[in-house]
């Protein structure tokens, strides 16, 4: 494991746990034993009234407020050198001055790692996550019920971001199927235009052919019509003559007799 980068959360010195980490437990807070009353023998005189309640010592809240801590953000692990290394976050309060030097950091870190202004920044959110964790340590040293509500409310963020990025990468794979499926359409839109314009010029084809052949059977027609006139014309120009000659003929049989 890489040691971790610079982050705007504030954390203690690191601290090595173990050499050897495969047989070294796993990095736990300090915990402070539990004391043991010891075993008072039986007295038969009048019970004592019992102790009045101890208010918590300082050590105790801030053993406490350690406890939450870690609870709430995890201590940074990372080997190195065959060394592993264990940083808690740190429990000593803020001042007025730390939280201005925190929005001086911040602002100073998106200008260097060249945070976007607006729109989807990974660098932005990472940098306003880690500005949001620093706030709730600070809270929480003051007062952990704050703090643990912080917690609640980053978690309910980090909720609603994770499930519109879950509807975001759907809406794109969406999108992205879609646009297959056109894409898809239109390469079988395109095909069916070509068969469609090479059926089309098939038909043109038969057309100009159809329209070749009645044009050889109208000439063709025409032809024959003009023939058979001119046949059936000769015809009549025969028998008129025919008529008239058997006319005169017929005259000249008549005029001798009378």
């Amino acid at each position: 494991m890489i040691a971790p980068t610079e982050s705007l959360l504030k954390y203690d010195t690191p601290q090595l746990v173990s050499k050897n980490t495969e047989k070294s437990p796993k990095y736990q807070p300090k915990t402070r034993p539990l004391k043991r009353t010891p075993h008072q023998p039986i007295t038969s005189g009048p019970v004592p009234p019992p102790p009045k309640p101890h208010s918590p010592s300082s050590d105790a809240i801030k053993q406490q407020t350690e406890e939450i801590l870690n609870a709430i953000l995890p201590p940074r692990e990372w080997m190195e050198n065959n060394q592993l290394w264990v940083q808690p976050v740190s429990s000593m309060p803020c001042t007025r001055t730390d939280v201005m030097r925190l929005q001086e950091d911040l602002d100073l870190k998106l200008q260097q790692r060249q945070a976007r202004d607006s729109g989807i920044c990974p660098v932005r959110r990472e940098l306003y996550t880690q500005c949001f964790d620093e706030l709730i340590r600070q809270v929480t040293i003051n007062c952990a019920e704050r703090g643990m509500l912080l917690l609640r409310v980053r978690d309910e963020i980090r909720m609603t971001i994770a499930a519109y990025r879950t509807l975001y990468e759907s809406s794109v794979a969406f999108g992205i199927r879609k646009a297959l499926q056109a894409e898809q359409g239109k390469s079988d839109t395109e095909n069916k235009i070509e068969d469609l314009e090479n059926e089309k010029r098939e038909l043109e084809r038969q057309v100009n052919e159809q329209k070749a052949k009645c044009e050889v059977i109208e000439r063709r027609e025409n032809e024959r019509r003009q023939a058979e006139e001119k046949k059936h014309a000769e015809e009549i120009q025969f028998l008129k003559r025919i008529n008239q000659q058997l006319k005169v003929q017929l005259d000249a049989i008549i005029v001798p007799q009378k």
